[in-house]
């Protein structure tokens, strides 16, 4: 059975251009695949645990060989659910807006979470690092207030898309894909046509993924 996380990563809720395109992603993807499921996860809306106290001396516990006590075993459990649940899905959908050129906080902290030796990632005894999540594929919607051409000065300024796919890159998800409505604080005639053309490119997406 096919499987789909569809990862929230916007509170703007029907007024989100990244959510709308991922919400037809959605749609296209499910007509092409019957009986195929989709999990939705607001990152916005799910009470993420913070990651600090016996979570991070769980983790570091697990580093060096050391054993938790009740209550870091007990914080550790909660981190290993959402790996769990995480790991469970073959296919992935993330609608990303870019906040002060990156990604929302909430989507960094989720990552902080799932990203974890042992579980997401291996490391070599040469130090090496080596993905765990492998044999899957990511779709990611992107949003932009501007424009952020390859090859131009604006581009570097995108820390939003390369940090992303570095860290599924990382965790073993190397087949991304993904499309982005930029210009969306440009105009509206801007923001409507390269939204037209993301929404166009999501829909040809989805039909293969």
């Amino acid at each position: 059975m096919d499987c789909l996380l569809y990862v929230k990563a916007s509170p703007r809720g029907e007024r989100s251009h990244s959510l709308s395109v991922a919400d037809e992603f959605v749609k296209i993807w499910l007509a092409a695949h019957p009986g195929g499921l989709v999990t939705e996860k607001n990152l916005f809306e799910v009470g993420l645990p913070s990651f600090d106290g016996f979570r991070i001396q769980a983790k570091y516990n697990i580093m060096h060989g050391l054993e938790h006590t009740m209550s870091e075993k007990n914080a550790w459990k909660e981190v290993e659910e959402l790996i769990g649940e995480f790991k469970a899905h073959k296919r992935y959908l993330f609608a990303v807006p870019m906040w002060n050129f990156g990604v929302p906080y909430i989507l960094k902290q989720y990552i902080d979470i799932i990203n974890q030796p042992g579980y997401t990632f291996g490391v070599a005894e040469d130090g090496g690092y080596h993905g765990l999540v492998q044999g899957r594929k990511a779709m990611v919607v992107y949003s932009r207030g501007g424009e952020y051409i390859p090859g131009t000065p604006a581009e570097g300024y995108n820390h939003q898309s390369p940090y992303l796919e570095m860290m599924l890159n990382f965790m073993g998800i190397t087949d991304v894909e993904s499309v982005a409505v930029e210009g969306t604080m440009m105009g509206p005639d801007k923001r409507d046509e390269n939204k037209e053309q993301a929404l166009e490119a999501a829909r040809q997406i989805a039909t293969h993924f």
